[in-house]
């Protein structure tokens, strides 16, 4: 998958991720390979990216998800 995660001021990730973990307002989630299209809202916490290089970990103030086509785009604060 291809995961983007953008805020006001820069692109902070632009690449691979084989597995992607978010705070969800409703609680976490993952997204994997071929999940299902997605819009949802995102609260204060950490977003995880696992790739075949190892793990990486992003602080968020909150945003939103969108997962479309093995893509994620995240819009966070």
């Amino acid at each position: 998958m291809i995961l983007e995660i953008i805020t006001p001021d820069k692109t902070i990730y632009n690449g691979d991720a084989d597995l992607v973990q978010l705070p969800g307002i409703d609680g976490s989630f993952e997204i994997l390979n071929n999940h299902a299209p997605l819009i949802s809202a995102l609260k204060k916490g950490k977003v995880k990216v696992k790739k075949a290089s190892g793990e990486e970990f992003f602080e968020i103030n909150g945003g939103i998800i969108e997962v479309l086509k093995n893509k994620i785009l995240i819009l966070a604060e």
